[in-house]
């Protein structure tokens, strides 16, 4: 196969997703490397040429690279993941409404496109977490204690675009990541980038029934098939703040081969592994090295309805196949 990875500056040295172009060239594959922020080319030959099989973005928030997934996406060719799903993730704005309107438990979200408008959240919901809405990676986000730290940030904040703002849920300063990758769950924790000195060493472990059916929902509604997701347990529960699409995979065993699989897969059929129903996914066993998985469905079942994009034409997670095949 042909494939063509679209690698934003700020990953250019990350083994996700290089790695990955080293595993599929090994493979016997061709990868072509483009860096949309560092690089000149014809898109609009490039992409009508239709010479790749599928298109796979690996780039920053608010990066030229979507665009040029989305112009590939447009002459209909293939991307990983789905780029009207990337787009519903990547503006964290947006992917709050649709969370919380699927049913997700996601904060209460402001969003400002002046930092001066945040001053209006009532003082009851401090404190706050705010970032861009276009961030990635932690960049900017910020924990706010009061009304007058507010103040005092809006100098840092004036450059950063439309905000979002959210109440701080309480936790133990431990963010646990979920990824999701051909089907499989694997659960990580973390320190939080709010609480840097608590010293938590990164490491794979158990994940939760309550978690993993929200990790399956988050999947659904947003129609991803490479994923991850971050989650805090909060003094109500499992808590979610943030969606990434083809994240670093850090801590999952053989992250790169499973990774390579799954792209190929996705390249062949526009579809990964069926996802079920969170109802449909087993309890968890307490090891933290077996993977939670997706038991595969003749087709996917929308929670409380459609997926995210099936309103803008595409079916949503139909009969992937699960080929063993390189």
């Amino acid at each position: 196969m042909r494939l063509c990875f679209l690698v934003e500056e700020h990953y250019r040295h990350d083994g996700m997703p290089l790695d990955v172009v080293r595993q599929l060239t090994a493979w016997g594959h061709r990868v072509d490397v483009l860096r949309p922020g560092n690089s000149l080319m014809a898109i609009s030959e490039a992409v009508r040429a239709g010479s790749h099989d599928a298109w796979v973005l690996k780039t920053v928030s608010g990066g030229p690279g979507l665009t040029l997934l989305e112009a590939a996406a447009a002459v209909g060719l293939t991307t990983v993941n789905d780029v009207r799903s990337i787009r519903g993730v990547r503006d964290k704005a947006l992917a709050a409404v649709i969370a919380r309107t699927r049913g997700l438990p996601v904060p209460v979200t402001y969003a400002a496109a002046r930092w001066e408008r945040l001053a209006e959240i009532p003082a009851s919901e401090y404190p706050l977490v705010v970032k861009p809405a276009d961030g990635s990676s932690g960049r900017a986000v910020r924990l706010v204690p009061t009304p007058d730290h507010l103040v005092a940030l809006g100098p840092e904040l004036a450059g950063e675009g439309l905000l979002i703002a959210q109440p701080y849920v309480p936790n133990s300063g431990t963010d646990l990541k979920v990824y999701c990758v051909d089907g499989e769950l694997y659960a990580t924790e973390r320190c939080s980038p709010l609480h840097p000195g608590q010293g938590v060493r990164e490491r794979q472990v158990p994940l939760g029934g309550d978690v993993a059916r929200i990790a399956a929902q988050v999947g659904e509604v947003f129609g991803l098939d490479l994923y991850g997701v971050d989650v805090l347990l909060g003094p109500d529960g499992p808590v979610v703040v943030d969606i990434n699409d083809f994240p670093s995979f850090r801590q999952v065993p053989d992250a790169v081969a499973r990774v390579s699989r799954a792209v190929l897969r996705l390249a062949r059929t526009g579809t990964a592994v069926s996802a079920p129903a969170p109802a449909l996914v087993q309890e968890p066993t307490a090891s933290a090295t077996e993977p939670v998985r997706l038991p595969a469905q003749g087709a996917a079942v929308g929670v409380g309805g459609a997926g995210l994009i099936d309103g803008l034409g595409r079916t949503d997670l139909v009969n992937g196949a699960v080929g063993g095949a390189i």
